[in-house]
């Protein structure tokens, strides 16, 4: 062996060694604190775990919309404006695009739209007796015409016969549909008798029968809804002269261009908005933008309160660490030696509490999911994914290294004497 590489397997032997010499205090320090350990540990998972979370809310606040507007199979959305959300009767979109059925008719006669349905969502009043109390949910009105409406039990509505074309003078189909959350708060099933109307006073002389259960607006919307064919909808709510409706959704026939149609009915009628699902999707966030910012600065702080956490945990143990690290100096281990124990720390607690924040994400996910669908209606809220997941344990694993070797730093500059 030359001289050069006999230097470097020297080298090499006494570096093993130092590790070997901070591997065996690193080791002696976490099994004689066991308990700082476990609350160290503790806490990186509990910061890894804020992370993790709010990260899989935003981008499941922003799938959830995706998937609802997909869902609603339809290509184009027609509104008179920006739709709005609003919190009246626990949620909905405002009424704007007035003529709703004329305007819909006239956008059906394009050779390549299937179908053009208003929907109109509006408060009503709901109750199971005459003389009972009653409650206000949302009431979706749909007109008959392509697949508007999703039934998972019962039958669909028999049709929109009321309207007779304008009259309003047709027979009454009677008939709702309910999601199942709303038919469990008013205790009904299928066949069952409610009372509904834009007015207590209407709602009291206003009969229906419960004739199927649809998940369709609860997932759109977010909260209990009750449907009902669009003239009675209007007859209810007393605006059969203007047939207002949220929006107009269109359908188009196999094979036809979204964008090529798009442009047709925007040219033919300017004074609405005609967008793609993705368009109307940002068009409804862009009204919430205050909520985005707020969740999307509640992102930025949980990883900043993540980061500041798990820095000031591993400060903190070094800390306490300062008198037997002050003895090791005064009977002559070096810096080096006892910095790189420390890191060792670091990397033992950012990596274990990384670990368990991991670990812990998804049954947290599922309970927040629960929690979530009881609540506002919507199915998997909250998700995560790989990169969300190794986002949290790499922030753990490098922050608890870095706030090691700077606490380890800070603690080798100091005089033992000083300490003890």
């Amino acid at each position: 062996m030359t001289g050069r590489g006999t230097q470097w397997w020297v080298a090499i032997r006494r570096w093993a060694a130092r590790v070997r010499a901070a591997t065996a205090i690193t080791i002696a320090q976490l099994r004689h604190h066991r308990f700082r350990l476990g609350l160290a540990i503790i806490g990186v998972a509990l910061a890894v775990l804020s992370m993790t979370l709010l990260a899989g809310a935003g981008m499941g606040v922003i799938d959830t919309g995706h998937q609802q507007f997909e869902s609603a199979d339809r290509d184009l959305w027609v509104t008179a404006g920006e739709t709005r959300l609003t919190t009246a009767g626990g949620g909905g979109f405002e009424n704007s695009l007035y003529n709703s059925r004329t305007v819909a008719s006239e956008m059906e006669s394009h050779e390549d739209v299937q179908h053009a349905i208003p929907m109109a969502f509006q408060t009503i009043y709901v109750g199971t007796e005459p003389t009972a109390d009653f409650e206000t949910f949302v009431g979706a009105g749909v007109s008959g015409g392509g697949p508007s409406v999703q039934v998972t039990e019962g039958e669909r509505f028999s049709g929109d016969t009321y309207y007779a074309n304008g009259s309003y003078d047709g027979e009454r189909t009677n008939e709702i549909l309910l999601d199942e959350e709303t038919a469990a708060t008013l205790d009904v099933d299928i066949g069952d008798t409610l009372y509904v109307g834009g007015t207590l006073s209407a709602a009291r002389d206003t009969e229906v029968t419960v004739v199927g259960f649809s998940p369709t607006f609860e997932r759109m919307l977010g909260t209990s809804t009750v449907v009902m064919p669009l003239s009675e909808l209007h007859e209810a709510t007393g605006e059969t002269r203007t047939e207002p409706a949220t929006f107009i959704t269109i359908t188009l026939a196999d094979g036809a261009d979204a964008e090529t149609v798009q442009a047709d009915l925007e040219l033919s009628h300017p004074e609405y908005q005609i967008q793609t699902n993705q368009e109307q999707l940002e068009s409804v966030l862009q009204e919430q933008a205050l909520v985005l910012a707020a969740g999307a600065a509640l992102v930025v702080l949980a990883i900043g309160a993540g980061v500041a956490l798990t820095f000031n945990l591993l400060a903190l143990v070094v800390y306490q660490q300062r008198e037997a690290v002050a003895a090791l100096t005064a009977q002559g281990v070096s810096s080096s030696l006892l910095i790189g124990s420390i890191i060792g720390q670091g990397l033992a607690i950012g990596f274990a509490g990384g670990l368990l924040g991991v670990v812990l994400t998804t049954p947290a996910v599922e309970l927040l999911n629960q929690i979530a669908a009881a609540v506002v209606g919507f199915d998997g809220l909250v998700q995560t994914s790989s990169d969300i997941l190794l986002g949290g344990f790499a922030i753990a694993l490098v922050v608890g290294t870095i706030a090691a070797i700077v606490a380890g730093w800070r603690l080798s500059r100091t005089k033992p004497l000083d300490i003890l």
